[in-house]
């Protein structure tokens, strides 16, 4: 039937248990699922309800394209692509954290609104499998970098490697904490990959982050998703 053609958004599997349910004031048929009550629209006038736009979303912020960059080419106004990243930044979860695994633990420094409102990105790579473990932006404090560095230490590693940041020597246990030449390699390099993905840490850009909530989530859709 005519009216059943249209798939669900929501069912598993993408059932085509939908019938017509009316239409939008712009003239655009409705459909509604049978089994759900899901409702949706085939052809959307604003881009930014199309089914398809978060895995776009989240595509060009790995890609490094800018806020209005993206908002540009899925033709959606920036605050909305904004929201859309918070969103789907909060439907995250952080990776659960192997036991006895080594680690790398190091600081990336960039800035919110202003060059002399300078933060630091504190994050742990697993060297094994190169993943990114957790982050924490804030001041490079010992609270700041306490964030991550008790998430590494509750699953017992063999070593956490870090440079010679006076803060380790007090926050890691001297039996488990590396500072040699070269031990840092992985997540130096991760550093390097940041900076060219991500507009907003480039060390000369305009493409700088506005809050440190949207920093925060563009940095969970890049090492998490």
């Amino acid at each position: 039937m005519a009216s059943e053609l249209s798939s669900c958004i929501r069912c598993v599997g993408g059932c085509v248990s939908t019938i017509k349910y009316g239409k939008t004031k712009s003239g655009n048929q409705r459909f509604i699922c049978k089994i759900c009550g899901t409702t949706k629209v085939e052809a959307y006038i604003y881009k930014a309800y199309n089914s398809e736009v978060n895995s776009k979303i989240i595509l060009f912020t790995k890609e490094g394209l800018g806020i209005r960059s993206t908002a540009r080419v899925l033709k959606i106004s920036t605050t909305t692509l904004l929201k859309r990243i918070i969103s789907i930044a909060k439907t995250i979860q952080q990776p659960v954290i192997s036991m006895n695994k080594i680690y790398e633990v190091d600081e990336i420094r960039t800035y919110i609104k202003r060059k002399d409102r300078l933060v630091w990105i504190v994050y742990a790579l697993e060297r094994e499998t190169r993943k990114i473990i957790n982050f924490h932006v804030g001041r490079r404090t010992n609270n700041t970098l306490n964030v991550v560095l008790k998430s590494v230490t509750y699953s017992n590693p063999l070593a956490v490697y870090t440079d010679k940041l006076k803060h380790y020597k007090y926050l890691i246990d001297e039996g488990i904490h590396k500072t040699k030449r070269f031990g840092t390699n992985h997540i130096e390099r991760m550093n390097l990959s940041l900076r060219t993905h991500l507009k907003r840490l480039n060390r000369r850009t305009i493409c700088f982050s506005r809050s440190q909530l949207v920093l925060q989530s563009v940095l969970k859709i890049y090492f998490w998703v």
